[in-house]
């Protein structure tokens, strides 16, 4: 009877004891998994929070380089209708109002670059910021010519074919003879924003495509068949439609 009552402790105690042991398993396991779900948003947040100083500042620098050139058109017009008149009456050769023809074109030229950067400033930042977030984890991972790479944030793709943005019309032509429709280019080559970053995007190109859909997923198929690398970013930055895109060329490193 005693070493019944015995047994019967011991065995209690132990339910007791695993019971105890699988309580603070499920509380650790809690307290770890808050942790990172918290860390994950505060992330989040501070990429908006980035986001939105960025362009605030990209969008005011400029507005002050358009001021700028518009000035600089206003002028060269001046001079060109000057010159037109002092060629009207022969002092002047045909080839220095040709010069102020030029001048007015280039000034004017410079305005419309500077608008169509004012334009695509979101999405100009918003695939900088994210290329940027990964460029410290794709440093850590280096790929094997030919190899492709699927994270949680992108696909990256390491062709083993040579690739210039010289070719980049080969790229629209497949996606226009594709889709009848011009493919969207959100960067080409090197902007502003990435001189103020310090990365080197001056051989690639972004195509504002999701990953996921069926246009970016045939646009990634072209670029594998013809050895040509390229990151696919799926990441949205919070509370915008801007992120998500296709980066044709070498990863942007920093510089």
């Amino acid at each position: 009877m005693i070493l019944a009552v015995i047994q019967w402790v011991r065995s209690d105690r132990l339910t007791l004891l695993v019971g105890v042991a699988l309580l603070l398993a499920v509380n650790t396991e809690a307290q770890t998994r808050k942790p990172s779900v918290t860390k994950a948003a505060n992330e989040l947040a501070q990429l908006r929070e980035e986001f939105i100083k960025a362009t605030r500042d990209y969008k005011t620098s400029l507005a002050k380089l358009m001021a700028i050139y518009e000035r600089n058109v206003t002028r060269a017009e001046e001079k060109l209708a000057q010159s037109q008149r002092l060629y009207a009456e022969g002092l002047i050769s045909k080839n220095q109002l040709a010069d102020n023809e030029t001048a007015v074109a280039a000034a004017k030229d410079r305005v419309n670059e500077a608008q169509r950067q004012m334009a695509s400033a979101d999405t100009q930042i918003a695939d900088t910021l994210v290329e940027a977030q990964a460029e410290t984890q794709m440093a850590k991972t280096p790929l094997r010519k030919g190899s492709l790479l699927r994270t949680t944030s992108y696909i990256r793709y390491s062709g083993a074919g040579t690739w210039a943005l010289s070719d980049a019309w080969k790229v629209q032509r497949f996606f226009l003879d594709s889709f009848k429709k011009q493919l969207p280019v959100g960067v080409f080559g090197q902007g502003a924003i990435h001189d103020r970053w310090r990365l080197d995007h001056r051989n690639a190109m972004d195509v504002s495509l999701h990953p996921d859909g069926p246009e970016g997923q045939l646009l990634m198929n072209y670029l594998r068949a013809n050895g040509i690398s390229f990151l696919a970013f799926s990441v949205a930055i919070p509370g915008t439609a801007t992120g998500p895109h296709i980066h044709i060329g070498p990863p942007s490193h920093r510089f």
